[in-house]
C-alpha cells in the first residue's frame, strides 16, 4: 500500500493550533498534475529571526521579504502551516501561553497560517514529532487535508530537511549562519533566502502545467534511453503524454527494456542502443542507425518527446527523427538545436528527474489527468508476485549492488548492516542481479536470506512492494521502492546530485558523506580509494533510519 495514502503516526504528541487568521482552505481536489498544495515552514531562522527560547512577542522580527513571499504562496492557492520544534516548553523556559502570544505576533506581522504544529519535547524524549522525525509533517498534512507527498517544507537546518524527506515531502534548505556546511551539502534543494525558495516552489509548480493543453494526438513517440532507473523516473511524464495520445510508443535501450515493460501508458516498445547515450557504447554502425530510422518512420508518430538526463544531448536522435519524417519534436536542449527541435525546453539544474521530464511534457502540451499524482508508478499486471522464498510481507530488503560500482554499498559494510538489522529483530532479504551472487551470498551470511540472482526486474518489483523498507544505494531498486511507496534508507553516493536522483516522493532517510571528494563527478567507478562517501556509515544509523521510517507496529517482522 502506498505510504502517501497511509499515516504511520497514529499516536502523536505534537500539538496542533489553528492559525489566528485561518484562511479556511478545504481539502478540495487540486488541479490536475500540480506538485504541491501546501507549504510547511519552520519558525525560528526561517520565518523570523532566531531568538533562542523566545517567549516574548516583542522580540519577533520577520526575516527580510517574508510577508511578501508568503502572500505570493497564498495568492497561488497554497495552504500554509508552521512546523516547529519548541523544546523550551519541555525545559520550562516559557509557557504555552507565552508561546501562543509569540505566534499571534508572527501572524500579526506575516498574516494568518492554516495551522501551527508544535513539538513540545526535548531530544531526550525520543518522540515521533521532534524534527528530524517526520511526525510534524504527517500531522500538518492531515490538518491541511492533504498528503505529505503534496507538501514542501522550508527550513534553515538539516533537521527540517530530514523531517521532510522522512515523510516523503520535498525539503528546501535556506541556510543561515548557524547552518552547518555538511547540512548544506546533504540538502537536495538549497535556496538563498525565503523569497528565493518561494520563487522556485512557484516556478516548479508552473513548469508542470501546460500553458495550453493540445488536442489529443494519434501516436506519440516518447524516448528514454538509458538504465532501468532512468526509465522508471520518466514514468510520470510518459503517463502525461499517454493522457493526450491514443497510442504511445517508447524507444528505449537494452538496459532500460525491463523497466519500460513495467510502465503504465506504454502501448509499444522499440529497443535500440544509442551510442551517444550508452556508457560503454559500441562503435557507431551506420547500417544500424539507418535501420532505426526506418523503424521510427514506420511508427507513423504525429510527434516525438525526447526525454534525457541533464548531462545528455537529445540532438543526435532529433536528427534521426527528422530523417524519419516526424514533424514535431520536443526536447530539452541547452545546445543550439537549429531546425532539429520544434519545442526547445530548458530546465534549471537541481530539479528532480521526474519533474524535469514532466516539465518537458508540459511544454509539449501534456499533463497528468485529474487523480493521477505526479509519482512513480508501475503496472499492476506487470509486477510479478514475490517469490515464496521471501516469506510473509514486512521484511527489509537490502540491495548492496549497483550497475555503477561507485554507487554500490561496500560489501563489508553491507554485511555489517545485515547483521545489525538482524540483531535488531528485522527479517532481511538480500537482493542483487545474477552477476552479484558472490556479493549477496557474503552479505546474507552475516544475517538474512540470499535472493541474489533469483528475480528479474518484475520479480524484484514484487519483492520490494511487500517490504517494510528498502536499504539501497542510488540505483534502480530505489526507484522501484518509490514506485511502490515503500520507505527507503538511501545509501547515496554523491557522484550525482541527490536533489535530482534521490528517491522521489517516498519517505526517505539519506545516509553517507554528501561532501565526499567524489561529489558531482558522475564517476561510474569510485574515484577515491576506500569509498569514503559510504564506508563511514554506521550500521546503527541504518537501524535507526528504519525505526524512523517504519514506527513500532508498522509491519516489520
Amino acid at each position: 500500500m502506498r505510504q502517501d495514502q497511509v499515516d504511520p503516526y497514529q499516536r502523536r504528541s505534537a500539538r496542533v493550533y489553528a492559525g489566528a487568521g485561518r484562511a479556511g482552505h478545504g481539502p478540495a481536489e487540486p488541479p490536475a498534475g500540480v506538485l504541491y498544495d501546501a507549504v510547511l515552514l519552520d519558525r525560528d531562522g526561517t520565518l523570523i529571526e532566531d531568538v533562542p527560547y523566545n517567549g516574548d512577542p516583542e522580540k519577533v522580527r520577520p526575516v527580510p521579504g517574508a510577508r511578501a513571499a508568503l502572500d505570493r504562496l497564498r495568492a497561488a492557492g497554497l495552504r500554509l502551516a508552521v512546523v516547529t520544534n519548541q523544546s523550551g516548553l519541555a525545559r520550562g523556559y516559557f509557557s504555552e501561553e507565552q508561546m501562543r502570544a509569540v505566534h499571534a505576533r508572527v501572524e500579526e506581522l506575516l498574516g494568518g497560517f492554516d495551522a501551527w504544529l508544535v513539538c513540545p519535547h526535548d531530544d531526550s524524549d525520543r518522540c515521533d514529532c521532534r524534527k528530524p522525525a517526520p511526525g510534524l509533517v504527517y500531522t500538518a498534512a492531515r490538518e491541511l487535508g492533504t498528503s505529505a507527498a503534496r507538501c514542501v517544507l522550508v527550513g534553515d537546518i538539516g533537521r527540517d530537511v530530514a523531517a521532510a524527506l522522512a515523510a516523503g515531502a520535498a525539503g528546501v534548505l535556506v541556510p543561515t549562519p548557524v547552518t552547518r556546511p555538511e547540512e548544506i551539502a546533504a540538502a537536495g534543494w538549497v535556496a538563498a533566502d525565503l523569497p528565493s525558495a518561494v520563487d522556485e516552489i512557484l516556478r516548479r509548480q508552473r513548469a508542470v502545467q501546460p500553458a495550453e493543453v493540445g488536442e489529443r494526438v494519434g501516436t506519440a513517440l516518447v524516448v528514454r534511453s538509458d538504465s532501468a532507473g532512468d526509465v522508471l523516473v520518466t514514468g510520470p511524464a510518459i503517463r502525461a503524454v499517454a493522457a493526450g495520445a491514443r497510442r504511445v510508443v517508447l524507444l528505449c535501450g537494452p538496459r532500460g527494456r525491463a523497466a519500460a515493460e513495467l510502465l503504465p501508458g506504454v502501448d509499444e516498445i522499440i529497443e535500440h542502443p544509442l551510442p551517444w547515450i550508452d556508457p560503454a557504447p559500441a562503435p557507431v554502425d551506420p547500417d544500424a542507425l539507418r535501420g532505426l530510422t526506418s523503424r521510427l518512420a514506420a511508427v507513423g508518430a504525429d510527434e516525438a518527446v525526447v526525454f534525457t538526463s541533464f548531462h545528455q544531448s537529445a540532438l543526435p536522435l532529433a536528427l534521426l527523427l527528422r530523417m524519419a519524417g516526424i514533424t514535431r519534436i520536443a526536447a530539452i536542449s541547452d545546445d543550439y538545436p537549429g531546425s532539429l527541435v520544434d519545442i526547445r525546453h530548458r530546465v534549471p539544474v537541481g530539479v528532480p528527474e521526474p519533474e524535469r521530464a514532466l516539465s518537458l511534457a508540459a511544454a509539449a502540451g501534456y499533463r497528468l489527468p485529474v487523480g493521477d499524482e505526479p509519482v512513480l508508478r508501475l503496472r499492476d499486471d506487470a509486477v510479478a508476485p514475490r517469490p515464496a522464498a521471501a516469506g510473509d510481507p514486512g521484511y527489509v530488503v537490502l540491495h548492496p549492488g549497483s550497475a555503477a560500482s561507485s554507487r554500490a554499498c561496500p560489501t563489508e559494510l553491507a554485511a555489517r548492516i545485515a547483521a545489525a538489522l538482524t540483531a535488531a529483530g528485522h527479517r532481511v532479504l538480500v537482493t542483487g542481479g545474477p552477476d552479484e551472487r558472490t556479493v549477496t551470498a557474503r552479505v546474507a551470511a552475516a544475517g538474512g536470506a540470499d535472493l541474489g540472482g533469483r528475480t528479474d526486474l518484475a520479480g524484484l518489483a514484487g519483492l520490494v512492494a511487500d517490504a517494510a523498507a528498502v536499504v539501497v544505494g542510488n540505483t534502480g531498486p530505489a526507484h522501484l521502492a518509490a514506485a511502490a511507496g515503500v520507505p527507503v534508507v538511501s545509501l547515496f553516493a554523491p557522484t550525482v546530485p541527490f536533489g535530482q536522483w534521490g528517491p522521489y516522493r517516498v519517505p526517505t532517510v539519506r545516509l553517507g558523506d554528501a561532501g565526499a571528494p567524489c561529489r558531482d563527478t558522475r564517476a561510474a567507478s569510485c574515484p577515491v580509494p576506500g569509498h569514503p562517501c559510504l564506508s563511514g556509515v554506521d550500521p546503527a544509523e541504518v537501524v535507526e533510519a528504519v525505526r524512523t521510517l517504519v514506527p513500532s507496529g508498522g509491519g516489520i517482522r
